[in-house]
């Protein structure tokens, strides 16, 4: 469930990252847009998102290290 949830949460976190420089390209410093500051803004709810996930998942045990010494 975790390791599904962290699937969807990083192309969200590209895809955020990838709009707001899109929008840092278009708008060219017009200071009325706040698009890029709402896109990166969202990206970083989404690093900490999966920051959080990542946690979840190693204290519950569902992510862990499956190499054995």
């Amino acid at each position: 469930m975790i390791t599904t949830l962290i699937y969807i949460v990083i192309p969200l976190l590209l895809l955020s990252l990838g709009g707001g420089l899109f929008f840092l390209l278009i708008d060219k410093g017009e200071t009325g847009r706040k698009r890029t500051v709402y896109l990166l803004g969202l990206r970083v709810f989404f690093a900490a998102l999966l920051i959080i996930l990542v946690t979840i998942g190693l204290y519950t045990g569902e992510l862990g290290n499956s190499v054995l010494p």
